[in-house]
C-alpha cells in the first residue's frame, strides 16, 4: 500500500480541511496563491464552459449532446474550480465510468492551461482516485496521450506489466 500513501501524502498544494459531503462546492480544497480551489461532483456543469475549457487545451471539438450523454452516464464526475470573490470558473474536469464494483476508467481529464504545472492536474487526479477507491473500486485504468504519459507514472500508474492487453475496435 506504499503507492496509496505516497499518492496522498505529497502535494505541491496546500491541503484544506475536509469538506462535508453534502457540499455542492466544497470549502476551499486547495490553496494556490490568493486563488481558492474547490472540487465538485455536480454533474449540472455548463457545457459551453467545459467546452471553452477543453478548446483552452486544443482538444477537438465534440458533439454537445453527446458530451451531455456522457457525463450523465459517468460513474463519477469531479470538476475543479477557481473561486475568486463571487467569481467563479472552471479550471479542470475529469470523469470516470465503471461496472460499479472492480473496474473504473477515467476519462477527459483537463486542466485550464494557465493552472497547469501547479500540482492543481495531480489535485484532480487524487481526488478521481480517492472518490473510487472510497466506492471500493480496486482496478483503475486510464487512456494516455504519449506526452502526458510521464504525468500519469508520477502518480503511479504504469504500463500494463504483462504487456498490452488493451483492444480497440472503430468503424471504418
Amino acid at each position: 500500500m506504499g503507492f496509496w500513501k505516497s499518492l496522498f501524502s505529497t502535494s505541491d498544494v496546500t491541503a484544506a480541511p475536509k469538506p462535508a459531503e453534502s457540499d455542492r462546492y466544497t470549502t476551499p480544497a486547495l490553496t494556490v496563491g490568493n486563488a481558492r480551489i474547490f472540487f465538485s461532483t455536480d454533474r449540472e456543469i455548463d457545457l459551453y464552459e467545459l467546452e471553452e475549457l477543453c478548446d483552452a487545451v486544443g482538444w477537438s471539438r465534440r458533439p454537445l449532446r453527446k458530451v451531455k450523454k456522457a457525463i450523465q452516464h459517468s460513474f463519477l464526475v469531479v470538476s475543479m474550480w477557481e473561486q475568486r470573490g463571487a467569481q467563479r470558473r472552471l479550471i479542470g474536469f475529469s470523469r470516470a465510468t465503471s461496472d460499479h464494483a472492480f473496474n473504473a476508467t477515467i476519462w477527459d481529464v483537463v486542466v485550464h492551461p494557465d493552472y497547469q504545472g501547479k500540482g492543481l492536474g495531480k489535485a484532480l487526479m487524487r481526488q478521481m482516485i480517492k472518490r473510487l477507491r472510497s466506492e471500493d473500486i480496486s482496478n483503475i485504468t486510464l487512456f494516455a496521450d504519449p506526452h502526458v504519459v510521464d504525468f500519469y507514472r508520477g502518480l503511479g500508474f504504469m504500463s500494463d506489466p504483462e504487456g498490452i492487453k488493451g483492444m480497440f475496435w472503430y468503424p471504418d
